[in-house]
């Protein structure tokens, strides 16, 4: 036979879940303040009906004193049982049932009482302040034992004290009355109890709902969890209530938006300022994977609602869109390479066929031609572009736009120095620029891309014109905000960031980037830079590039 399993304790204590610890919370409040309301309702009430015996006793001795025969039977005749007094006294006393109504002379002898023995006798107690003139309320035993008491002086016709009436209230009768409220009381504390016992599980029963049914434990540990995880996740989170502000931002996207924890509780607006992050994060932007820049991070944004409020969360893209530019550069030089060498190969089979046919002298002049075309190409650009990283640049976009059938052409008033403050963010403007247009003008019939870049002064002024279709008026601002590209984007990355870029770029030095309506048709970017060269006298600065920089480069829109 298996053994006997042990006998499971009975263990005492509260429950776990929340919804049983609050009703019994709930229930045991509303238990308490019941019986303490009893109490408080009872320890006066006592007290209230012994003083309301003693004032009707008072008024009912008021009422005999104030009957002249009384006085003048006193005064008249002698104590005895059946005398006037005594019979008047009885009457009182059997119509307002008090105790006794005892009407006494100036020495205390009784002229009326219950007890007809008692008539004639000295009264029990100390008749001296009715007798005095004054009007006494007391509780005291006497040969009824005890009662509330009412004592007045008794005056005659001419008003002197000839005696005093006493009457007493039966103590027991307080007592009874005092008894029989408090099944009453009891009643009443039991329904108050018994609503609130009510009201306890219904609010109970919500907290339940809203809860889950969890226990406190269970709570603790949740919300322990949250803080480990919105702290220790590589994804910015930012929750936000129903009026916009910051209900909660946890270290990552503190470090991403560049805000702290000041920002909690203001709206994003104060917090982050005007931008498609504030946008983007307040659901004026609505969307999936929403891309965004703030300060010298690309963001991917993404916004949940709630039933109070709202859940954003923010990726660091950052490095995969360096990635990604660093791949276009790539594949940019692998076009331009493409072209030179279908460019070289087919003036090889040319020069090959000259050489056959023995056509020496076509053959060293065609050769001289080619060379000439290079070298004159790149010498028009090294002679109006003196700096050489940007003069690198538009040879190799001159040959990938050939390669594509476009006309890439340096405006004759081109003519910048070689002093550029920040040669790095004016080859990533320019090729930005570039980009854009020769992907508008692809396709079309004598596509054609114009460069100006010259300096006034220590102001850059750099022009791009295309013969392209144009951008409509009411798109010259979307344009550029981040995430807005008419074209479908790449496969490792995400278009709309690029001319973004070229207007942070510009505005980080004071300057602007605008486009507008090219003479031709076609669009025409314009972007000045203030303060872009430096002084004439002093040596070109050689500046590394910013961490907004090596994101931006050659994005197209």
């Amino acid at each position: 036979m298996s053994p006997t399993p042990p006998a499971r304790r009975l263990r005492l204590g509260l429950p776990r879940r929340m919804f049983a610890q609050v009703l019994l919370m709930q229930v045991a409040i509303a238990a308490g303040v019941a019986v303490l309301a009893t109490g408080l309702f009872l320890a006066p009430l006592s007290d209230q009906l012994d003083d309301q015996a003693m004032r009707r006793a008072l008024s009912i001795a008021q009422t005999t004193a104030a009957q002249p025969q009384i006085a003048e039977d006193l005064v008249s005749t002698r104590a005895t049982a059946g005398g006037p007094v005594q019979r008047e006294a009885e009457r009182i006393r059997k119509a307002t049932r008090a105790e006794y109504v005892v009407v006494m002379n100036r020495r205390g002898v009784r002229w009326s009482h219950p007890t007809p023995s008692e008539i004639g006798r000295i009264v029990s107690t100390d008749p001296g302040q009715a007798l005095a003139g004054h009007e006494v309320m007391q509780i005291d035993d006497g040969t009824l034992g005890r009662t509330a008491r009412g004592k007045v002086p008794l005056r005659d016709g001419d008003g002197r004290i000839v005696g005093a009436v006493s009457v007493g209230i039966a103590y027991d009768s307080v007592r009874a009355r005092l008894l029989h409220a408090i099944p009453g009381l009891l009643a009443y504390a039991g329904g108050a109890l018994a609503v609130g016992a009510l009201a306890a599980w219904l609010i109970s029963r919500r907290v339940q709902r809203q809860t889950r049914d969890l226990a406190f434990s269970d709570i603790s540990a949740l919300l322990a969890e949250r803080e480990a995880m919105l702290h220790g996740i590589r994804e910015g989170v930012v929750a936000l209530d129903r009026g916009g502000c910051i209900r909660l931002l946890n270290d990552e996207a503190q470090r991403l938006l560049g805000i702290g924890d000041e920002a909690v509780g203001r709206s994003l607006d104060e917090a982050l300022g005007e931008g498609r992050t504030t946008d983007v994060l307040a659901g004026r932007v609505t969307g999936t994977d929403l891309l965004t820049v703030r300060g010298q991070r690309v963001l991917v944004a993404n916004r949940m609602p709630t039933d109070d409020g709202a859940v954003a969360t923010l990726r660091d893209r950052t490095e995969l869109e360096q990635l990604g530019r660093e791949l276009d550069s790539t594949r940019g030089l692998i076009d331009a390479l493409r072209a030179q060498d279908h460019e070289h190969a087919n003036r090889m089979h040319t020069l090959l066929g000259l050489l056959e046919l023995e056509m020496y002298d076509d053959a060293v002049e065609f050769v001289g031609e080619v060379v000439g075309d290079h070298r004159a190409t790149a010498e028009q650009v090294a002679e109006k572009i003196q700096d050489p990283l940007l003069a690198a640049l538009l040879v190799g976009k001159a040959t990938v736009a050939a390669e594509r059938g476009v006309t890439l052409h340096l405006s004759d008033r081109t003519r910048l120095p070689d002093r550029l403050v920040d040669p790095r963010g004016l080859v990533t403007i320019v090729g930005n620029l570039v980009d854009n247009a020769l992907d508008a003008v692809a396709g079309t019939p004598h596509a054609r891309v114009e460069v100006e870049s010259r300096a006034e002064g220590r102001t850059a002024i750099l022009r791009v014109r295309d013969t392209g279709p144009g951008i409509p008026e009411e798109h010259r601002e979307l344009i550029f905000t981040e995430g807005w590209s008419t074209k479908k984007p790449p496969a490792h990355r995400e278009r709309g960031i690029g001319l973004s870029l070229v207007r942070r770029l510009a505005e980080r030095q004071g300057g602007t980037a605008t486009v507008g309506e090219a003479a031709g048709g076609g669009a025409e970017f314009t972007v000045v830079l203030p303060e872009a060269l430096a002084e004439p006298d002093l040596e070109p600065a050689l500046t590394l590039p910013s961490a907004a920089q090596t994101t931006a480069e050659e994005e197209s829109r």
